[in-house]
């Protein structure tokens, strides 16, 4: 994928629902080369898109918002959220979740963009404190070190990676 065609946009409440099968697809292949956001090998496509029809469900209700970068032809090559819904007591903040790149698209500063992007849809949003979790010193890892992002600190054994070890996850946080 050229990464100078890749637009990256938020998805509109109408069109959450539409975005569902390419979504799924994204999710099966950051599974399928390693990606530990919360799923384990093997994923089955309808597990997929079960997850994304909950999320479409969210977007609609205003609970959350959907980034994509998306290539002229409609593939969806990445991904990431920014969950709203939380305690009343934190309207001014939010929970990036599910960065996830294709593993045709990575390496080419798609997540950089769609980090970027999820900031300025927070500060849309009124929110000013994000927060996030990331596989302790992985990819996702250096991005948010990079992007300014503050380590709180790491759990050891947190979660597995899809294929079943352990793996540490560090919190972030960041002011906007």
């Amino acid at each position: 994928m050229g990464m100078e065609n890749i637009v990256v946009r938020r998805v509109a409440p109408h069109e959450a629902r539409g975005c569902i099968e390419g979504l799924a697809d994204l999710l099966v292949d950051v599974v399928e080369h390693g990606a530990s956001v919360g799923f384990m090998l093997p994923i089955t496509r309808e597990k997929a898109l079960a997850f994304w029809t909950r999320v479409a469900d969210a977007v609609v209700r205003g609970d959350r918002v959907l980034l994509v970068a998306q290539a002229p032809d409609g593939r969806i090559a990445g991904t990431v959220q920014l969950i709203l819904d939380l305690p009343e007591n934190q309207p001014h903040r939010a929970d990036l979740a599910k960065m996830q790149v294709h593993s045709s698209a990575r390496r080419q500063g798609l997540a950089q963009r769609l980090l970027e992007a999820a900031e300025r849809e927070a500060v849309r949003e009124g929110r000013t404190v994000l927060v996030l979790d990331a596989v302790t010193h992985g990819d996702a890892y250096r991005l948010y070190q990079r992007s300014g992002w503050q380590a709180v600190g790491d759990i050891p054994n947190y979660a597995l990676m899809p294929d079943g070890p352990a793996c540490s996850t560090t919190y972030f946080y960041k002011h906007l």
